[in-house]
């Protein structure tokens, strides 16, 4: 794949490039809502993680979802609703973090009122089911969020925790703080090389799938797209990334990056027969844009914090891949 000559793409004028709002970076004693829009979470799952919030100088404001259980919900529509919405309006709350993912942000997406938000932006924080929301306000507001690991990802013991668990959580405040992301991914014999600046989306494949046609659809044209998605079959990442390209969400694209994808093993005598690169590079193989495999994104424990709706530099060569912020 490395045969190709090194392809630097221009980067043409986008409506974002000054219109994208970056809520204020956060310093010491700021607040942290932390809500569950989504999955219930046991208030024990997630002190883990307000210690650590702590730690790095934040005070935290544990929602009322926390704790609430309506069968796999974290509290009826209604209350998930109205917990993540007063955290949008409490300007004391200079971030939100999602307590964990699962599903459920789409019941009440429609319902949550963000004008408030429009006018006094804070950082919204998860990813998985948060895809929903970083696609949502990206597109209908323009505005920066953190897709990172959220609060069920903090271990109980970090003596014993992994280093690359370790530093995805640690960039999380980097991120929060303002500073700057360079991450380095190792070679892949499938990556297609070259070198593109854009501003990035992305998120989870399937809810990016689903949320086409709808209030919440990502705009991907001129932008730098990233994708992650787990427990699904390979002929079901082949049928997303068809919709994809059949949308038109792959046309414009200014780069691709590839993250974890935890595949679900195919019924034997009923193999798919292509693996996950190959689907991708057989959508993508009348375009010209960088494409990286394995970048630490996604239902993994290395899963770093990118920062939505900025710029990040993407450079692939056959020594790897680097994705800088800017």
């Amino acid at each position: 794949m490395f045969g190709k000559s090194f392809v630097d793409i221009p980067e043409p004028p986008s409506e974002d490039q000054h219109t994208i709002k970056i809520p204020t970076y956060l310093k010491h004693g700021d607040k942290i809502g932390i809500t569950s829009p989504a999955g219930y979470i046991a208030i024990e799952a997630i002190q883990s993680a307000v210690n650590k919030l702590q730690s790095w100088g934040y005070q935290t404001v544990i929602g009322d979802t926390i704790g609430k259980r309506n069968f796999t919900f974290g509290g009826t529509d209604e209350e998930r609703r109205a917990d993540f919405q007063n955290m949008l309006d409490d300007d004391s709350i200079k971030a939100i973090m999602c307590a964990r993912g699962g599903y459920g942000l789409v019941r009440i997406i429609d319902q949550l009122n963000f004008e408030h938000f429009k006018k006094h932006p804070k950082w919204i924080i998860g990813f998985s089911d948060a895809t929903i929301l970083h696609a949502h306000i990206h597109s209908n507001y323009k505005t920066a969020s953190i897709h990172s690991k959220m609060c069920n990802s903090f271990p109980s013991d970090w003596s014993v925790a992994e280093a690359e668990q370790i530093a995805s959580l640690e960039s999380i405040d980097q991120a929060l703080k303002g500073k700057a992301l360079k991450y380095h991914i190792k070679p892949n014999a499938n990556n297609r090389v070259g070198r593109a600046t854009g501003t990035l989306v992305g998120g989870n494949l399937k809810i990016i799938e689903t949320l086409c046609g709808s209030g919440s659809e990502l705009d991907t044209a001129g932008k730098m797209l990233f994708l992650e998605d787990t427990d699904e079959y390979l002929y079901s990442i082949d049928r997303m990334f068809w919709s994809l390209k059949r949308s038109g969400k792959l046309d414009k694209l200014k780069g691709l990056v590839i993250g974890g994808f935890k595949i679900k093993p195919d019924d034997p005598g009923d193999e798919f027969g292509l693996t996950l690169e190959q689907i991708v590079l057989e959508k993508v193989g009348a375009y010209e844009f960088p494409v990286c495999f394995g970048f630490p994104v996604g239902h993994q424990k290395h899963n770093v914090a990118l920062i939505c709706g900025t710029k990040f530099e993407l450079e692939v060569s056959p020594d790897g891949a680097n994705l800088l912020s800017h």
